[in-house]
């Protein structure tokens, strides 16, 4: 009997997972964790800042480009039975140093995304607050120096801090500490509650799209690159890329797919497929109803319903509560997320083991789960989305470089090697994967990549003066 290529402990104990899922389980997986912050926040400053109504070609772009990625990922999960972690693949190919930098950079994605998706959480609660009703202070409603509108649209405030953002990520810090996780029906009602509201605007708020604000379809370069124009459009798609975020979740359940060779390229390519033509409609809408250049906004489709005046207005608290939900989920599941990358590089001994600790009673990785909530809670409080969303992005492509080069460099060490998944047309598929991730990273803004390299520059130092001696002569064999 073939003994399977990942060793999940020193003893040697190998996890056999049951394979029940189908095609059309992996699409929904993957629609159910695509849509979320990138639809309903960043399309809004993406198309104000960018690219216009021209954003649609931007997805197109990213759309592609996570279309290479995703089938990189899926040999690798197909032959690492684990949470399907980039962290996991990079360990394995290319060692502890690039599993450090992949690590450390994956907490751009999770840690950093949290925050993302609070802030724009925050954006349609406040709108669907004040549609009750209910006025919370503007100056605790967006990061400082945040001019922000007051209810009646005549005057303007700088705001301080956004309070709701860091509740939510408290809030659901507190749940996932206790261990209170959602169950697979509340997630189907998600997912079904995030599609139908999409489908919804789709459908209502095409009869009052002014074709005009059309024109132009791609708006002239002002003179500084990413600024409209054929750079704007490759900003844009830098940009946006986080509303592909989490495609990546299809990977992981390669173990237990019926017929992964055929199902798993057939669920990550249909999620994208189908969430990419949602994308494109949904930015067609929503720079049909409102001029493009006033999308600058944490809450772009709720404008959108209301300029579109009384028509929908019965689809105003539809779409808010959608949007609601649908962020509340994505949120859980990042702020879950990074804890368990914490996790994995203690118990690798990169981290500090107190990284490692598990909550008696809840039995959940609490201290890690507490550091990510206050550290994702402060950032949404201050930071502003156009940053925190360009962090995230550039994080992410980032970490989908590396998994595209990691394909073809284990193809070349360990060409036996079984692979339940193979990507095809190796080297290409993973060499036009990595292209297209780093042309999307280098359209992103100069400042975008300082912050990149302090990040990355700070990890260094750690894994320098901590991880670096901690794990010498410790290097786990991933594959036998």
């Amino acid at each position: 009997m073939e003994k399977a290529p990942y060793k999940i402990d020193s003893a040697g104990t190998e996890n056999e997972l049951k394979r029940t899922l189908g095609a059309t389980n992996l699409t929904l997986l993957g629609i159910g964790a695509i849509i979320g912050t990138g639809i309903f926040v960043l399309t809004g400053t993406a198309a104000a800042n960018f690219a216009g109504p021209a954003l649609v070609i931007s997805f197109i772009i990213s759309g592609i480009g996570c279309a290479f990625a995703g089938l990189c990922y899926a040999e690798f999960a197909s032959m690492i039975p684990t949470a399907g972690s980039a962290y996991a693949y990079a360990y394995a190919t290319m060692g502890r140093f690039i599993a450090w930098i992949i690590g450390w950079d994956l907490i751009l994605e999770y840690l950093f995304g949290a925050s993302t998706v609070a802030v724009g959480w925050s954006g349609y609660a406040v709108s669907l607050l004040r549609d009750m009703g209910i006025n919370i202070p503007a100056q605790l409603t967006a990061s400082p120096g945040t001019l922000v509108t007051l209810p009646g649209g005549t005057e303007q405030v700088t705001a301080l801090f956004n309070l709701p953002a860091f509740l939510v990520i408290m809030a659901v810090t507190t749940l996932l500490v206790i261990g209170i996780q959602e169950s697979a029906r509340f997630n189907n009602v998600v997912v079904f509650v995030k599609v139908a509201v999409v489908l919804a605007f789709i459908a209502f708020g095409a009869a009052y799209v002014n074709m005009d604000n059309w024109d132009p379809f791609i708006p002239e370069n002002t003179g500084e690159f990413g600024s409209y124009g054929w750079s704007g459009i490759m900003r844009a798609s830098g940009v946006i890329f986080f509303a592909y975020i989490g495609f990546d979740a299809v990977s992981t359940v390669a173990q237990e797919a019926r017929n992964p060779q055929r199902d798993m390229p057939v669920g990550i390519l249909a999620s994208l497929f189908i969430c990419t033509v949602l994308y494109i409609l949904v930015t067609l809408v929503l720079t049909g109803i409102v001029p493009f250049k006033e999308l600058n906004v944490a809450e772009p489709i709720a404008l959108g319903v209301d300029r579109a005046g009384s028509g929908l207005l019965w689809l105003r608290p539809l779409i808010k509560i959608g949007a609601i939900a649908g962020l509340s989920s994505v949120m859980l599941v990042m702020l879950m997320g990074q804890p368990r990358i914490f996790y994995a590089m203690a118990k690798d001994q990169l981290l500090p083991i107190g990284f490692a600790k598990v909550h008696p009673r809840f039995k959940t990785p609490y201290v890690t789960t507490i550091i990510t909530g206050v550290v994702s809670g402060v950032v949404a409080g201050f930071v502003p989305i156009n940053i925190l969303g360009e962090l995230v992005s550039i994080g992410t492509l980032l970490a989908f470089v590396i998994v595209c080069i990691g394909i073809i460099i284990l193809r070349h060490k360990r060409p036996d090697l079984p692979r339940p998944f193979r990507t095809p047309l190796v080297p290409l598929v993973p060499i036009l994967g990595a292209l297209i991730c780093f042309a999307q990273m280098a359209s992103l803004p100069g400042d975008t990549w300082l912050r990149l390299i302090i990040w990355m520059g700070i990890g260094l130092l750690i894994y320098y003066f901590y991880g670096r001696h901690r794990t010498r002569g410790k290097d786990r064999e991933a594959f036998e």
